[in-house]
């Protein structure tokens, strides 16, 4: 049975499709949403042509995202559809990949606070078509950075340059009201400390947004065993960079947990998301030893006021079980 959230609810881990629970969720509650959805491999590149759409501007397209006729125009207002439909029309493969993603990334959109920041999480093969398709529905100017997260591990190609990198793209909700915090995060050591003085080298110097960092070991203590899981320490620049304690933070393609793993360590919340009963049964284990953090079986019900006077309990509106059937997440 679907549960009612708020902000004063513990920190809780959702095994359900992500699509689902999403808009249970109140608006704005969240401060950092990070995604790490499955990436787009093998990939194809398939041109073909098609006809971009134009479509006159409508209060009801800029508020709800489409209008009577399910073209989308982007939150600043732009012609997203035509984008949209320029784009995908040179590779139906991302094509079919962005329809996963689209619908997610609106309601994250809708779920970030005015003060939040979303990290998007891809590989090199979507990077730079999702960063077109989303400079143009939440706009170019709430875009802050592009992160690169170089590392050296694994076997490496001898007909091309090694891809060691993957990409993550950041965008902020509100460019006037964003919070950011360099002073938090933990320094790392200069490149070339013959360079700087001494006190610098003691102090370290702040990372930049090329983040050298090597994955998670297969013989280390961090391991999981889940096949996709990320570094702490990638998270943490994220989380201390962008959050305050007692903010919430969402992971709704939570996989092996280090986002909550991190976020409480930070003093943060947490909602984590996932239907994949691996990913459950891995964050299970990892926050045995965490205080107060439920696992719900479905989604939520959204949080009412209580009412003035007691009224006969409200039968749930949503009852999403952990089996429909979806994309396995995991990140």
């Amino acid at each position: 049975m679907p549960i009612a959230w708020s902000p004063s609810s513990p920190s809780r881990v959702v095994h359900a499709n992500n699509l689902e629970v999403l808009p249970q969720l109140p608006d704005a509650a969240f401060t950092l949403i990070y995604l790490d959805p499955p990436f787009n491999t093998g990939r194809k590149q398939n041109r073909q042509t098609t006809t971009s759409v134009r479509a006159p501007a409508s209060p009801v397209s800029v508020a709800l995202g489409a209008d009577a006729a399910g073209i989308i125009t982007g939150f600043k207002g732009q012609r997203y559809e035509r984008i949209k439909g320029d784009l995908l029309g040179y590779d139906d493969q991302f094509e079919d990949y962005w329809a996963f993603l689209e619908p997610r990334l609106i309601e994250a959109w809708r779920l970030l606070s005015d003060d939040g920041t979303l990290y998007l999480h891809l590989d090199y093969r979507e990077a730079h078509y999702a960063k077109v398709l989303l400079d143009a529905l939440f706009g170019r100017d709430c875009f802050l950075n592009e992160l690169i997260w170089a590392y050296d591990y694994g076997a490496k190609s001898k007909n091309r340059w090694p891809t060691k990198h993957d990409t993550i793209l950041v965008y902020v909700k509100n460019p006037a009201r964003y919070y950011f915090d360099s002073t938090t995060v933990d320094r790392e050591p200069y490149m070339a400390p013959g360079l700087v003085t001494p006190e610098k080298v003691a102090k370290g110097k702040l990372p930049t947004d090329v983040w050298w960092h090597t994955i998670v070991s297969p013989t280390g203590k961090e391991k999981t065993g889940y096949p996709t899981q990320k570094p702490v320490g990638i998270l943490r620049r994220m989380i201390q960079a962008s959050s305050r304690e007692g903010d919430w933070v969402l992971d709704f393609f939570a996989g092996s947990g280090t986002t909550g793993a991190v976020a409480a360590a930070l003093g943060r919340r947490f909602v984590l998301v996932d239907q994949n009963p691996e990913s459950i049964q891995v964050m299970r284990t990892r926050f045995a030893l965490l205080p107060a953090v439920e696992f719900l079986p479905g989604g939520f019900e959204p949080a009412v006021p209580e009412p003035a006077a007691p009224e006969p309990a409200q039968p749930a509106l949503f009852d999403f079980g952990a089996d429909r059937p979806g994309a396995r997440l995991g990140a």
